[in-house]
C-alpha cells in the first residue's frame, strides 16, 4: 500500500509554505498526501496580510473523514492559529489514534508576522506537545516553549531536555538562527543527543523551510523509516531544496521542492 501522510496546517497562497509546501514534499518523496486545512492566509514572500481561520469543527471533521476512509500512517501539524483549533486537532489525534505525529510549532511566518496568537501558546504546550512523536521547533519557538534564551549548542541541549519534559517523545531543535558557517540541529530522544551539521547556504530564499523539513520527516515516517533515519534523510532533502531555492518574489523566496527531479532552475 502506498504510504499515507496527512498535513494539518494553514494554506499559503504564495505556495512556499504551509499546506502547499507539505503536499509538494509528500509527492516528491513518494507519499500520498492528504490535508486538513486550519486557516487560509493571504500571503506572499513579503508578508501575511490576512488570516481567515476555519471553524474548529470543520478542522476536526477533515481529519476524521480521511482517517476513517483512507487511513493515516503519519501526520504533521503546522499552523494552528488559536486555542479552539489546537483543542480540535488534539481531540482528533487522540480519537483516531494518530501515533506518528510530527509537530511543527509554528508561531511566526518567515516575514515575522504572527501565526499563533500569543495568549493561545499555552494551549499548544498543554494539548499538542504531549501528543508529539517528534516536535521540530526553531530557536525562537524553542525559547517560547522552554522559557529561556538559547545562544549556543549547549543551550540547545538544555532546551531539548526542557521541551522533552513537556511530553514530546523526541525533539529536533533547529539551529538556523544561531550564526555560523555551519548549521547545527540537535535531535534528542530522551536519552541521547544526535548533532546534525550542514553547511549554511547564503540565500534569502528560505520561505517554508520549517514546513518542508517537518513534512519530509512525516513522509519518511509514513514510509516506515526509523526516526533517526527519517530525520537525517529529511534534513538532506531540505538542504538540497535550499541549495536550489527559487528567486521568486520581492521578499523571502521559496525553496525548490522539486530539486530532486531537476525540472526547475
Amino acid at each position: 500500500m502506498v504510504p499515507r501522510a496527512l498535513t494539518i496546517a494553514g494554506s499559503d497562497s504564495s505556495g512556499g509554505a504551509g499546506i502547499q509546501a507539505d503536499l509538494k514534499t509528500f509527492t516528491v518523496l513518494g507519499v500520498y498526501g492528504m490535508t486538513a486545512i486550519t486557516s487560509i492566509t493571504v500571503q506572499n514572500t513579503v508578508g501575511v496580510y490576512r488570516v481567515v481561520d476555519l471553524p474548529p469543527e470543520v478542522v476536526y471533521e477533515q481529519i476524521r473523514v480521511v482517517c476513517e476512509d483512507i487511513g493515516v500512517d503519519s501526520a504533521k501539524t503546522g499552523m494552528l492559529s488559536n486555542a479552539h483549533t489546537v483543542k480540535a486537532v488534539a481531540r482528533a489525534v487522540r480519537d483516531f489514534k494518530i501515533e506518528k505525529l510530527v509537530v511543527d510549532p509554528v508561531m511566526r511566518a518567515k516575514s515575522g508576522d504572527p501565526l499563533l496568537r500569543l495568549h493561545d501558546r499555552h494551549t499548544l504546550i498543554e494539548e499538542i506537545v504531549p501528543l508529539a512523536y517528534i516536535i521540530t521547533p526553531n530557536i525562537p519557538e524553542a525559547q517560547e516553549l522552554c522559557g529561556f534564551e538559547i545562544k549556543n549548542v549547549e543551550d540547545m541541549k538544555e532546551a531539548c531536555i526542557s521541551i522533552h519534559s513537556l511530553g514530546a517523545r523526541n525533539v529536533l531543535l533547529k539551529g538556523g538562527h544561531i550564526e555560523g558557517s555551519v548549521v547545527v540541529d540537535v535531535l534528542y530522544d530522551g536519552k541521547e543527543f544526535t548533532m546534525i551539521e550542514r553547511p549554511r547556504i547564503n540565500t534569502k530564499n528560505t520561505h517554508g523551510t520549517g514546513c518542508t523539513l517537518s513534512a519530509a520527516i512525516c513522509a519518511f515516517l509514513a514510509k516506515g523509516l526509523p526516526l533517526k533515519e527519517a530525520v537525517l534523510k529529511a534534513r538532506d532533502y531540505l538542504q538540497g531544496a535550499v541549495e536550489n531555492s527559487l528567486n521568486l518574489g520581492k521578499g523571502h523566496g521559496p525553496l525548490n521542492h522539486m530539486w530532486t527531479l531537476r525540472t526547475l532552475t
